[in-house]
């Protein structure tokens, strides 16, 4: 059955302006057509979907940046103890609940960034299966890092051990190798650990833990395997060697300064800032003692000034919060966007990274509306483009995938539709 949605303001996710009195077309779980109410009309069978009195109906957005095996506590130790205290399947269990409480609140894709256990890529075949209702998702499987970097799991006593945790490679041929076991897990994209803050030199704020031939043989293998990489990095020198040598795209990079921008605008690398995370820093109650480091108030500078660098170049921003990670699932994802509003963003352009940027770093046929994509859509009543903040309320949130309404106001729908189980 074709089903036609009307709302008052329709946003493509293209960047255009919204369509007045707009209206999109779906058949089969796809987009055939958007365009004015007056324009598509009612074809024939096809069943009128109408929306509240100043609704605004969008993509369903999507976090390029999350943890789903982390529940986000501010508790530090808390982190710590998840990785001995819960078993793989327990992580997928959990990982479960915190995608569909992004779910409701929008958020129709994850990127997740890291798969202890092969876990998360367990819940998103399980999601594509029909097993649960959950969002769209890709995953790395574990992330590539060199032994004792940012994933090989520092400071913990010499006599534990976590298994099939973080995948530490080193030399060239160990990341190839890394890359291909991966790939054979089932992972989406590759992760990588090129670089990372430092706190050892006052006013140098990163270090390379991967060497540039690694970064090139791990990057040269997964893309001769057709998967994009992504790093976590800081900045400085080792960023400007992570993209020189081939990731797609770069997480966190504080620190970007002009030679690197003009890089990335060359070589159209993707950039996830991840201002939230940064920002929760300031937010969460400190341990007695504890004080705010000089790494994070470096760091909250520089932010916003390479993020209007990136802006000004013409790179690619998506939208990631990393969830997971002092920032608990579903309930701020929203902020990220409103972050961008506040470095420099439009609107507009806040919803495009959540949108089509993010859809495009992820490599889904969703994120914009238009034909052939998957009728992935949020239903909002009011204007996000007047005021983001408007996403923050489940209460005006309805959620649609492939066509179909799977949550409205906070509640996710108890059964899966019969049409959505494959």
């Amino acid at each position: 059955m074709k089903l036609l949605f009307e709302a008052d303001a329709v946003i493509d996710g293209t960047g255009s302006p919204p369509l007045e009195k707009g209206a999109v077309l779906v058949e089969h779980g796809k987009v055939i057509a958007v365009g004015r109410q007056t324009d598509l009309g009612l074809p024939n069978g096809a069943r009128r979907i109408t929306t509240s009195p100043g609704s605004t109906l969008l993509p369903g957005l999507i976090d390029s940046h999350v943890h789903l095996a982390y529940s986000g506590s501010e508790d530090i130790k808390r982190l710590r103890a998840d990785r001995m205290d819960v078993s793989y399947p327990a992580v997928a269990l959990r990982a479960a609940a915190y995608a569909q409480s992004s779910l409701v609140h929008g958020f129709t894709a994850l990127r997740d960034m890291h798969s202890p256990g092969g876990a998360i890529i367990d819940l998103r075949n399980a999601i594509a299966r029909g097993d649960v209702v959950g969002p769209r998702l890709a995953a790395p499987g574990r992330g590539l890092t060199v032994s004792g970097g940012h994933m090989d799991l520092p400071f913990y006593a010499d006599h534990v051990t976590l298994e099939n945790f973080a995948h530490a490679c080193d030399g060239p041929d160990a990341f190839r190798r890394g890359v291909r076991l991966e790939a054979k897990r089932g992972a989406d994209f590759i992760k990588l650990n090129t670089c990372v803050g430092s706190r050892k030199k006052p006013g140098i704020y990163w270090r390379p833990e991967m060497n540039p031939e690694e970064i090139r043989a791990a990057c040269d293998e997964a893309h001769a395997q057709g998967l994009l990489v992504a790093a976590h990095t800081s900045g400085g020198p080792p960023l400007t060697a992570t993209v020189e040598n081939g990731v797609d795209c770069v997480e966190h990079a504080h620190w970007i300064d002009d030679d690197c921008i003009e890089l990335m605008a060359e070589r159209g690398t993707f950039l996830v800032p991840t201002l939230l995370v940064n920002e929760r820093n300031f937010e969460v109650a400190l341990a007695p003692g504890q004080v705010i480091s000089d790494w994070a108030h470096a760091s909250r500078q520089a932010k916003w000034i390479s993020l209007e660098k990136a802006r000004k170049a013409g790179i690619k921003v998506g939208a990631g919060t990393d969830a997971g990670f002092m920032v608990p699932h579903g309930t701020m994802h929203w902020r990220e966007l409103a972050l961008l509003v506040q470095g420099g963003f439009t609107e507009m352009e806040a919803i495009v990274a959540a949108t089509a940027v993010n859809a495009e770093i992820m490599g889904i046929h969703a994120g914009i509306l238009t034909a052939g994509r998957h009728a992935d859509m949020l239903v909002v009543a009011g204007n996000p483009l007047a005021d983001i903040s408007v996403l923050a309320d489940v209460e005006k949130l309805t959620v649609y995938k492939d066509g179909f309404k799977v949550a409205e106001r906070g509640t996710l729908l108890s059964s899966i539709p019969a049409e959505l189980a494959a």
